[in-house]
């Protein structure tokens, strides 16, 4: 594990084994991520004035921030979560197996719930819901179409890509 690995208020971010922390990323306070998760080049999570929770094998992709609310809201990212490239992801729930897009925007309250996608630079703002099963796009983003079995099976597998990904990263020694 490498990066930038910092307390805040004297809580150090709780990091499982088997996590690939990119030299340039930085992880902040009040955090925890589950095993075989890849946060990427350039990614900012700071669980400074709330928490921020991510589960197994889900994929930080580089230039990403993930941040809080100071009053309502954590973060809570589920298991096989993708987020791709640049994106922002703001005090805000997105559940198990769930993908969001490069350079989307998913702002405080809202949820992507599991199995729902997120288009590239779409915004999702705050308190919408995203359901199961939908594709959501355009600023501010709404509902385009349901998904697609091939986007069913896109998301599936990028999870467990990005998780051998990481290992390799891991293993050598970056």
């Amino acid at each position: 594990m490498a990066g930038q690995i910092l307390p805040y208020r004297g809580v150090m971010p709780t990091i499982a084994d088997g996590v690939f922390v990119a030299p340039t990323a930085s992880v902040i306070g009040d955090v925890e991520i589950g095993p075989e998760c890849g946060i990427w080049f350039g990614v900012t999570i700071r669980g400074d004035m709330n928490v921020i929770r991510i589960g197994r094998r889900s994929n930080i992709q580089d230039g990403t921030m993930i941040h809080v609310d100071s009053v309502i809201y954590g973060t809570f990212i589920g298991d096989d979560v993708t987020i791709g490239h640049g994106a922002i992801v703001h005090a805000c729930t997105l559940e198990d197996g769930c993908f969001i897009g490069m350079g989307a925007t998913v702002m405080d309250g809202a949820v992507v719930e599991s199995k729902a996608m997120v288009a590239a630079c779409a915004l999702v703002t705050p308190g919408k819901r995203v359901k199961s099963g939908e594709l959501w796009a355009g600023v501010p983003a709404k509902f385009m179409r349901p998904l697609a079995q091939e986007d069913l099976d896109y998301m599936a597998q990028v999870p467990p890509n990005y998780a051998k990904l990481a290992k390799e990263y891991l293993e050598a020694g970056i």
